[in-house]
């Protein structure tokens, strides 16, 4: 079991979440009210449409509700300025997408280092981590390969070290086995538990997919922009 603890890193309080679509309101989200504990491995389940992109996206500070308030670290991210926004959102989470969004003109360790890169990190300490999370992953042998030169799964894995790099407390996993294989998926997500468990990461997991589910321990399941059933393992199972 991780170091799960009853501190909240991160609390969804009566969110509401509504796009204009012209002359038409579409609510995507009605009365979130959520608590994320440090050290959990959360997964937000629901059918495509559910409103699970949207929560998604305000847990990771990308948006701001509409109505209600977000609290990351006891902070109110809704009355955050951008650049105080973005600050906290690049200490504290790491994000790992479906698509990988790496930059196809950089080799593994250039994507790695890049967001070391922003936050301004000494080159010599910040070339050390990458090098080191790079072998985490298991891809030493990678490190100069550009993105079209690697499988899915191991552009994956180079997303996953890029996630960790400014070694945040959160890591955001948006269908992260979307685009692979189900033997390669597997692998990824028994490399995020690895991470929830020995590092003690909180984990948060958009999927679609219920066998993926089953590795989180708590699961917070979504319909039509309401939270219909939240669920957690017992201890150690």
């Amino acid at each position: 079991m991780s170091k799960n603890t009853n501190e909240t890193i991160l609390e969804l309080k009566d969110v509401w979440k509504t796009y204009s679509m012209g002359e038409v309101d579409v609510t995507a989200l009605k009365n979130i009210t959520v608590e994320i504990k440090r050290g959990d491995f959360v997964a937000i389940i629901g059918a495509s449409g559910s409103g699970k992109s949207t929560m998604m996206n305000l847990m990771g500070c990308l948006d701001v509700p509409t109505k209600g308030r977000i609290f990351l670290k006891s902070r109110d991210i809704t009355s955050m300025s951008e650049s105080e926004l973005a600050a906290l959102r690049g200490k504290t989470i790491g994000f790992i997408f479906q698509q990988y969004n790496l930059i196809p003109s950089l080799s593994a360790f250039e994507n790695v280092l890049l967001p070391l890169e922003f936050l301004e990190h000494d080159d010599t300490n910040a070339r050390a981590r990458v090098t080191e999370l790079l072998k985490t992953v298991g891809l030493s042998d990678k490190i100069n390969n550009r993105p079209t030169q690697l499988s899915g799964g191991q552009q994956q894995r180079v997303s996953i070290a890029r996630s960790l790099a400014s070694n945040p407390e959160i890591l955001l996993a948006d269908e992260p086995t979307g685009a692979l294989d189900s033997n390669t998926g597997k692998e990824l997500l028994e490399m995020l538990t690895k991470l929830w468990k020995e590092q003690g990461k909180t984990i948060i997991m958009v999927t679609h997919d219920l066998n993926l589910a089953k590795y989180a321990h708590t699961t917070i399941e979504l319909k039509d922009g309401e939270i219909i059933r939240k669920h957690q393992k017992s201890e150690g199972a």
